[in-house]
C-alpha cells in the first residue's frame, strides 16, 4: 500500500510539474490582433524587447483594473528594462479604449474577440461566461516562452514580473560577461 501511495505521489507531481513548464521555451504564437487605438499589433512589434501578455477576463472589472493600474504605475519602470506589457481579453477595440482612456493607459489592450489567441495558449474559459482566465506570459528579446504564470495576484503581479525580468537580466549579463 505504501508502495502505490508514493507511486500516485511521484505521478502526480510529475504531471503538475510538466504542466507548468509546458511553454518554457517555446516560441510565443503569432498573432494579429487589433489593440484599442484599432491598430494591428503583432509579434514582429515585439522582437528584441521582453514582452509581457497578461490575459484578463474582462474591462472595468475590480481585479482587471487593479492589475491595469499597477502596470500602469510600474510602466516607465517596465520601459526602463527594455520591456513592453500587451493585455489581452475577449472585449472589443470599443471597449479596451475605454478602459484604456479611463485609467491613462500607455501599453496596448489587444482585443482577442474571436479568442484566437487564448485558445492557441490554452487560456480560454467557457464558464460562467467566455473569457480569457487571468495568466501571464513572459516572452524573452527572441521570441520564446520563459515563465508562463497560471495563477496571478492582480495586486503583486506587476512587482513580482518586475523582480523576475531584473533577475533575468543580471543572469544573461552573467553569463555574457563569463
Amino acid at each position: 500500500m505504501k508502495r502505490l501511495v508514493l507511486l500516485w505521489c511521484f505521478i502526480t507531481t510529475s504531471a503538475f510539474a510538466s504542466t507548468l513548464n509546458q511553454w518554457q521555451g517555446v516560441p510565443f504564437p503569432e498573432f494579429s490582433l487589433l489593440d484599442q487605438h484599432g491598430e494591428v499589433r503583432t509579434n514582429k512589434d515585439y522582437t528584441g524587447r521582453w514582452l509581457i501578455v497578461y490575459f484578463y477576463p474582462k474591462d472595468k472589472t475590480p481585479g482587471c483594473t487593479v492589475e491595469a493600474q499597477n502596470f500602469t504605475d510600474d510602466y516607465q519602470l517596465f520601459k526602463s528594462l527594455n520591456t513592453e506589457i500587451l493585455g489581452v481579453s475577449y472585449d472589443d477595440v470599443d471597449s479596451h479604449k475605454e478602459f484604456a482612456d479611463l485609467y491613462n493607459m500607455p501599453f496596448s489592450l489587444l482585443a482577442d474577440t474571436e479568442a484566437t489567441l487564448s485558445k492557441k495558449l490554452k487560456v480560454d474559459r467557457l464558464l460562467p461566461w467566455p473569457h480569457a482566465s487571468r495568466q501571464t506570459f513572459l516572452v524573452d528579446p527572441s521570441g520564446k516562452i520563459v515563465h508562463h504564470f497560471a495563477e496571478v495576484t492582480p495586486k503583486k503581479h506587476s512587482k513580482e514580473l518586475l523582480q523576475l525580468i531584473k533577475k533575468l537580466n543580471q543572469s544573461t549579463k552573467k553569463s555574457q560577461d563569463s
